[in-house]
């Protein structure tokens, strides 16, 4: 059985890899994609060089947070958790009350 320790380092190591905005730009490019991308259509919308792509990629995978599939030489990414889009979308939510300096949503746990 595991224990909340063990659940609670495991989350942490999730948000290390979360840590990195490249990570993150390519986990919500890949939210808006209907169908798995090559590496090279996210090098093209997101403007960051190849090895840069493929090293956050493998990361991503090692984390299963993407899957992948390889065809010839391409490789194709989709994103593989709807957990981890929506903690990136509740985040966002936060940090765009914080820019404004907005109030945040009634605390619901009072």
């Amino acid at each position: 059985m595991t224990s909340v320790h063990d659940l609670i380092g495991e989350a942490a190591k999730i948000y290390k890899v979360l840590s990195n905005s490249s990570r993150i730009e390519i986990l919500y490019f890949l939210r808006h994609c209907d169908k798995e991308v090559p590496v090279s259509t996210i090098v093209d919308h997101l403007q960051m060089s190849q090895p840069v792509v493929s090293k956050q990629l493998g990361i991503l995978y090692r984390y299963q947070l993407v899957c992948r599939r390889r065809e010839g030489t391409k490789v194709y990414y989709l994103l593989d958790d709807p957990h981890v889009v929506e903690m990136i979308d509740d985040m966002l939510n936060h940090v765009k009350h914080e820019i404004k300096g907005e109030p945040h949503p009634r605390n619901l746990y009072q």
